[in-house]
């Protein structure tokens, strides 16, 4: 990609900005979300196990019956009468053992109290209505099953109301009966049991334990069940004793009328969103592990596919070196356009490093675009007589290169940005590839130049082991997408043949690869040609580049989409390098924000070394590839202790660039040129040069 450069025709163009309140409003939803599922899932605010008690239950309970009331101090329990079972399930509904318990109840003609868990409400309804409708009772056994006695005291308080509203959605009925958890007979109801008791007990609710196994079913008695296979079986055998009178509900055992009230219309209502944001809430759990998943996949495939074609291209680099018998050494005059705007501080640097080339026969033009500091001056006074100024009004970086053509005096041109200094071979094995008749474009080898700070470092990473990489892996498929603003080399006659450089895009080196290739032409990528660029020294301005970059790649591939149906070289390039670029560069982005929310959801609320294991096997894989990536470039490894720390600020903010590449085009707005302050130091690393030599180079 090119760097900072102004342009005439966008000046007028403008942000979008309104979805970046929406993405602040969705990111906060969608966590909330993940929260509201962790906690009915137990991993917010857990409370699995209870507590032992550390004071026995009431004397009032202790030889009483199962069914408790609790009106302040007064305390008072009941039994079911001789010869009546009070049939009672816990949890659920379960979707498949609760229709089978319904159908033999049914069968029976026997009647059941089920302590439902509201989030099992709210998610089976119909259950809950066919529980009702088929002339049941209805219970709490709280909204997750969690135990009251441990649980803090805001999660007991939403344990009850929760499912008061799921019911309430479902049947317009706030059930009075509770049947606490992991609780049985009322023995268990102990220390901090008793005081939870007391607590439900002062909402209403009147509280149901369940008899001692000991007890003759003849005898009148609550039998507590599950609801799964085995409760099926005991339900099923207990149906058939012979001194049991009747199966009813707990109400009508005793003989009293159903405790449960009618729901308010707001309730019922405020249970039917609670039933939706609990739909909501599991299906985004579900899309997000889903995501998660391919996200994962398409990460470690990409890293694969850049390791795998980058081993490929290396061996297949002796098939195009010079000196091949098939292949002469091209030493053809060049061409090399510099169209610069405000560019004083680094231009001199960059016409100094082509004028000690090694390739000699070189026409410099620089191309001022209506600059407003000394940029023509200093160009101007190098002196020598290979180096061409040309004055034109401020009309964008296209219109410059094409001034530039119109002044073309050789075959082979050779495109470079401003701000960039070359190795003195640079040029030289830059157009070598040319010697090839099917190639009409060759990529350089971009190094940045100022990577001293944080953030160099990371862009410097980016350059090696993503471009870099990139770019060989697209040699390897023949399908380049982009020639480098920085540097680059073309045939004249390629260019004049696509009408030279388009002014339809803000990544307009993009654009014109594009352009090459739907012309039948190659584009290759030649690593020992070394340019060294200044890169953005501060978060905003990288944000401004990056966002050019990905706005005007967008509108490049939009332009180019009729390559993906064509025949030939050009639907492979079509089919390969767009669809890479459709896959890795805006998808994978795009899903990035839900993949980092979920990972620190994980690392939250379940199982927090399991979530960093898979971070750091994630890292390990991602620097094991920029180590074989920076070995390919010649790069010293230091770099890599900055990798991880480049996981938490530079992902992110590569990723919300391309969120608002992708909606600033579907928005259809115009995305305002901006210019990069320049302090002139890509030249920082020249002085190490051999050091940073490709292995592959001759």
């Amino acid at each position: 990609m090119s760097h900072e450069y102004r342009g005439g025709r966008h000046k007028r163009s403008r942000d979008p900005r309104a979805h970046w309140l929406l993405l602040a409003l969705v990111l906060p939803v969608m966590f909330a979300l993940l929260m509201f599922q962790g906690w009915t899932n137990h991993e917010v605010d857990a409370a699995k196990t209870r507590r032992p008690c550390t004071s026995p239950v009431p004397r009032a309970v202790a030889g009483g019956g199962p069914v408790v009331q609790i009106n302040g101090d007064r305390v008072t329990s009941v039994s079911m009468p001789a010869g009546t079972v009070a049939l009672t399930y816990d949890g659920g509904p379960d979707p498949v053992w609760t229709p089978r318990l319904l159908d033999l109840l049914h069968k029976r003609k026997a009647h059941a109290t089920f302590f439902l868990y509201g989030s099992q409400a709210a998610r089976y309804p119909d259950l809950v209505r066919r529980i009702r409708d088929e002339g049941h009772e209805i219970g709490s056994n709280t909204y997750t099953g969690a135990d009251l006695g441990s649980a803090s005291s805001g999660r007991a308080g939403l344990e009850l109301s929760l499912t008061e509203s799921a019911l309430a959605g479902t049947v317009d009925k706030e059930p009075r009966l509770l049947r606490m958890p992991l609780t049985t007979d009322v023995s268990t109801l102990c220390g901090d049991e008793w005081e939870a008791a007391r607590r439900g007990a002062a909402q209403g609710y009147a509280l149901v334990a369940a008899d001692t196994s000991a007890k003759k079913p003849s005898q009148g008695v609550v039998r507590q069940f599950s609801q799964t296979e085995s409760a099926y079986q005991q339900t099923e055998k207990l149906l058939n004793n012979p001194r049991v009178k009747r199966f009813t509900t707990v109400t009508g055992g005793l003989g009293v009328p159903p405790v449960d009230i009618s729901a308010s219309p707001f309730e019922h209502w405020q249970g039917v969103g609670l039933i939706w944001v609990a739909a909501i809430g599991r299906a985004f759990v579900t899309t997000m592990t889903w995501v998660l998943g391919i996200a994962g996949a398409l990460g470690v495939l990409r890293l694969l596919m850049l390791t795998l074609f980058a081993r490929t291209h290396v061996r297949r680099l002796t098939r195009f070196r010079p000196g091949a018998p098939w292949l002469r050494e091209v030493n053809d005059p060049v061409t090399v356009l510099i169209p610069a705007y405000n560019e004083e501080a680094g231009i001199e640097a960059t016409i100094r490093s082509l004028l000690a080339s090694t390739h000699q026969h070189l026409q410099i033009i620089v191309i001022d675009d209506g600059s407003t500091d000394r940029t023509a001056d200093i160009a101007a006074r190098t002196g020598d007589p290979r180096v061409l100024v040309i004055r034109q009004p401020n009309a964008g970086k296209a219109a410059a290169l094409n001034t530039g053509l119109a002044h073309t005096g050789h075959d082979i041109v050779v495109m470079v940005d401003a701000d960039t200094v070359f190795e003195p071979d640079a040029i030289h094995q830059l157009i070598q590839p040319l010697a090839h008749p099917a190639i009409g474009a060759v990529s350089g080898n971009t190094k940045v130049g100022n990577r001293r700070g944080l953030l160099g470092r990371w862009q410097h990473l980016e350059y090696v082991f993503g471009f870099n990489l990139d770019r060989r892996m697209f040699e390897v498929l023949e399908c380049m997408p982009t020639v480098p603003g920085a540097i680059g080399a073309f045939r004249r006659d390629a260019l004049m043949g696509v009408g030279g450089v388009s002014e339809d895009t803000l990544a307009e080196d993009t654009d014109l690869t594009m352009a090459l290739w739907r012309a039948g032409w190659r584009v290759v990528y030649e690593e020992t040609a070394v340019a060294w660029t200044e890169v953005p020294t501060s978060l905003r301005q990288l944000w401004r580049q990056r966002y050019r970059w990905g706005y005007g790649t967008l509108q490049a591939m939009w332009k180019h989409r009729r390559a993906v149906v064509s025949l030939g070289s050009v639907g492979r390039f079509g089919r390969r390098g767009l669809s890479y670029l459709l896959l890795f560069q805006v998808v994978l982005p795009l899903l990035a924000p839900v993949v980092d929310l979920f990972f620190l959801y994980g690392a939250l609320f379940q199982d927090p070394l399991q979530s960093a294991g898979v971070w750091f096997a994630f890292l390990a894989v991602q620097v094991v590839c920029a180590g074989y990536a920076l070995r390919l470039d010649g790069e010293r490894m230091r770099s890599l202790w900055s990798m991880p720390f480049q996981l938490f600020v530079y992902r992110q903010l590569m990723y919300l660039v391309v969120i608002q590449s992708v909606v600033a085009l579907l928005l259809g707005a115009r995305l305002t040129w901006h210019r990069m302050k320049r302090s002139g130091t890509a030249a920082q690393e020249l002085g190490r040069a051999p050091a940073h030599r490709s292995l592959t180079s001759k």
